[in-house]
């Protein structure tokens, strides 16, 4: 019997695995992302079926289909191995797997089995034939995938742990997966503006049913020394460098929580450790970037010698050019990189890495906003060019999105217009722009201010006419 390949599809639309939950390979670096997976299996060893079925995901985005059955074989395995009671129940994202990598191989018969396969066994686990309902271990395979993919999904991922906990609101596996999402939608409202979501309860809960587990542990700290209660965070750090000295997603938490107390020696010592764990981690790169960027700057303001700051300058340009080329979306670290060529005095290739990076067309809006002001300060204060930073800090102030870099931006560009004005050289030009910088924060009073001294100064110019008259007629 040959199987209708539109029936099919439509079937395998209905599967609810990797194939069916629109992770787009735009959001990662692919091969960053297969590195994580497979370190985390090298060092967790009880949930490996979660990260064979991601890695046979990756390895289709990588158009190996061969290689992405060999790990939903090696999930099987651990689903038998794990849950030998349980075998449809744990199983249907992993035969949801199967029958998409067939469908892709042309197999449309092994393609077909499998869906037979998963329809029979939801119709078997739920209560009535009418209502497949969705198993909660589903919701959370679904979220930790979705957590791999960056920050365009935690909302999701926080959704679907939330879906899981309604069904067991006390599994230790779905409330870690909850608090984590929590965590990054806070780090990421901290970071672009967004919406502040709360963490700390969730990740208090997630720690006291998970004891073993010292990520949540090390993000609790995090949080807390966000919230000014470093000193009872870093007990938690210490107890988690005791539990697991050799668990590199920990050490790395570890070490972010030193750099931000400006422990950069510690934070580097740690980093090291985890970077000999773990050497293709792009996280780990491009903190030991950012750690050798603090250094550079302590460096510089003891006027120490030069031949050491270049040593760090180049330490630091060869973790961050390590983190670009693993991960080419990882935008923030173009802006860092670029930053570090500032410092060693390398502007040509400063200049380069910033126009590249602004040049980008899958650009997010608020990582663009953080990178002109990353590009404008390197204008101010590198190229001694106040009027290129002014243009480019108000560039990401035309951005609309409200961000911490936007924020940075503003800032920026009040405070340099300011001084000019303060220093006695406000002429037309710099009251003018401080007006359209009101203007583009709503800060319709201080623009006409800042205008009608425009006009003053320079009676006959248009452009500050119209735009008095458009803002007195939007008051």
């Amino acid at each position: 019997s040959t199987v209708s390949k539109d029936s099919l599809k439509a079937s395998l639309l209905q599967l609810e695995c990797h194939f069916t939950w629109t992770l787009l390979k735009e959001h990662v670096g692919l091969e960053a992302l297969e590195e994580t997976v497979l370190d985390h299996i090298k060092f967790v060893g009880e949930y490996n079926i979660r990260d064979y079925n991601m890695l046979s995901y990756v390895c289709h985005l990588k158009n190996s289909e061969e290689e992405a059955l060999r790990n939903l074989r090696k999930a099987e395995e651990a689903i038998q191995k794990h849950y030998p009671g349980e075998i449809a129940r744990r199983s249907l994202v992993t035969w949801g797997n199967y029958a998409w990598i067939y469908y892709h191989m042309q197999r449309y018969e092994e393609a077909q089995s499998y869906v037979s396969k998963v329809e029979s066994s939801r119709k078997k686990l739920s209560s009535t034939a009418h209502e497949t309902i969705q198993l909660p271990e589903v919701y959370a395979e679904k979220g930790w995938a979705l957590l791999r993919f960056g920050r365009n999904y935690f909302e999701g991922a926080k959704n679907c742990f939330a879906d899981a906990l309604r069904s067991e609101p006390n599994n230790p596996d779905f409330n870690a997966g909850y608090a984590i999402a929590m965590y990054r939608l806070e780090d990421c409202a901290e970071r672009y503006g967004d919406e502040r979501t709360p963490c700390l309860d969730a990740l208090k809960r997630a720690v006291k049913l998970n004891p073993s587990d010292t990520t949540i542990l090390a993000l609790l700290a995090l949080r807390l020394q966000r919230s000014g209660r470093g000193i009872e965070g870093e007990k938690y750090i210490e107890e988690g460098l005791q539990k697991t000295p050799d668990f590199p997603v920990f050490l790395r938490h570890a070490a972010n929580f030193y750099r931000k107390k400006k422990d950069v020696n510690k934070a580097l010592e740690i980093l090291k450790k985890a970077l000999a764990l773990t050497p293709n981690s792009v996280v780990l790169h491009h903190q030991l970037g950012l750690c050798y960027r603090s250094k550079i700057i302590q460096l510089k303001k003891r006027y120490a010698p030069q031949e050491e700051v270049e040593n760090l300058v180049q330490l630091a340009i060869f973790h961050l050019k390590t983190a670009i080329d693993k991960k080419p979306v990882f935008f923030i670290a173009y802006g860092d990189l670029g930053s570090i060529y500032a410092l060693g005095k390398r502007y040509e290739e400063a200049e380069e890495i910033f126009q590249e990076v602004l040049h980008r067309n899958d650009l997010p809006c608020d990582e663009k906003q953080e990178i002109y002001f990353s590009y404008g300060n390197f204008q101010q204060l590198q190229m001694k060019s106040e009027s290129e930073a002014i243009k480019y800090y108000i560039e990401g102030l035309k951005i609309e999105k409200d961000s911490f870099g936007r924020k940075k931006c503003s800032e920026a560009v009040e405070k340099l217009l300011k001084q000019k004005i303060e220093s006695g050289l406000g002429d037309a030009t710099v009251f003018g722009t401080l007006g359209l910088v009101h203007k583009l924060n709503g800060k319709k009073q201080e623009a006409i201010e800042c205008y009608k001294n425009a006009i003053d100064l320079d009676p006959n110019n248009e452009e500050y006419q119209n735009a008095l008259v458009e803002l007195q007629l939007s008051i």
